[in-house]
């Protein structure tokens, strides 16, 4: 739905966004306008000076690893159907676009799904915002919740700091979206990529933008591409100290296509890799749409609500509310066409 935008880059390029923790203005301003011109042409860049501490990142790593090496009978106790506010345990061939009868058309990931730890009583888990509600923990591994959390909530602040920049290099008061993210349902994923020696899978994920705003990823091992504007796939290696941040749907629906959600995949490696996306997203029923300033024409958006974009787009890709779907059981937030593209499409190198 985007127009023609972005550049044909040959690699992402990295910020140190230190400065949008000072009270320098000018320094703040200068980072905004470097971060602007990564979300207008590529989608993608990598920050650095993000001040969560290396130890931190090292925990959450471990603790996943403990989890994914629990036999699966033990993981699908916290399989993510059992939970109504999204959460839990996603096993390989849950997500994606295909059908699941070849396997190389199946995503070979395994994942750990968690956001906000909201009670059951939580008045929204009660209306039924289904990615709002209580996490599902392991109860075997009680330093997971600890850990992983801590994590969590490191890097929700860190998003609230990158969301100040980006509402400067748009022009916007700094810290114009804070009231909308008084309760907002950002997921944090742990995935787990299995050694395939073989490579018997096409990829370990297949190309997609992110629903949200922004996503805030930490991974072990390359694996990771970026489309370019001719359609070629570009490596993004992870940087020791640097977190790789690609733009979403919302961002590029409220600029009016001015930054852009930029396809990306996961190559299939032969060697066991994890990642930790943190999706950042506004409170559920924030309204989406072109910001006037950004409207020079026509809105080329729809206007949309932030949750039900989230619950519309889960519904297509997760095994179990699709059949929820098909059963008649649950119905899409929105309709067809509000789901569909964003960003560039997939396109086969040139």
């Amino acid at each position: 739905m985007s127009d023609t935008k972005g550049t044909a880059f040959t690699h992402i390029p990295v910020i140190d966004i230190a400065p949008l923790f000072s009270g320098d203005d000018a320094a703040k301003r200068k980072v905004a306008a470097e971060m602007a011109d990564a979300a207008s042409n590529v989608g993608f860049l990598y920050v650095k000076g993000h001040g969560i501490p290396p130890e931190l990142i090292a925990t959450l790593e471990a603790r996943a690893a403990e989890f994914f090496a629990l036999p699966l009978d033990r993981k699908m106790e916290r399989y993510i159907g059992k939970s109504r506010a999204h959460r839990g345990y996603v096993p390989k061939g849950e997500e994606g676009f295909y059908d699941g009868t070849d396997p190389r058309k199946t995503d070979k990931k395994e994942a750990f799904d968690l956001s906000i730890e909201l009670p059951e009583s939580d008045p929204d888990h009660i209306l039924g915002y289904r990615m709002l509600g209580p996490n599902q923990w392991p109860a075997e591994l009680p330093e997971m919740q600890r850990d992983v959390y801590a994590y969590y909530e490191a890097a929700m602040a860190l998003g609230h700091t990158i969301f100040r920049g980006f509402a400067l290099a748009l022009g916007l008061d700094e810290n114009y979206f804070e009231a909308l993210l008084t309760k907002p349902p950002s997921q944090l994923r742990l995935v787990h990529y299995p050694a395939d020696p073989a490579r018997v899978a096409d990829w370990g994920i297949s190309a997609h933008t992110d629903y949200e705003c922004f996503t805030i990823l930490h991974v072990t091992a390359p694996g990771l591409e970026v489309m370019n504007a001719e359609g070629r796939w570009i490596d993004a290696p992870p940087i020791e100290g640097a977190f790789v941040i690609n733009i979403g749907d919302m961002l590029e629906a409220l600029t009016n296509g001015r930054f852009i959600a930029t396809s990306h995949r996961v190559r299939n490696v032969p060697d066991e890799r994890f990642s930790f996306p943190l999706f950042c997203a506004l409170d559920y029923e924030t309204v989406i749409e072109p910001l006037p300033q950004f409207i020079d024409g026509d809105a080329r958006y729809p206007s949309y609500v932030a949750g039900g974009h989230l619950v519309t787009q889960t519904m297509r890709t997760f095994s179990y509310l699709k059949k929820l779907v098909a059963s008649g059981a649950l119905a899409l937030p929105e309709s067809e066409n509000h789901a569909t593209a964003f960003g560039r499409k997939e396109r086969e190198p040139a």
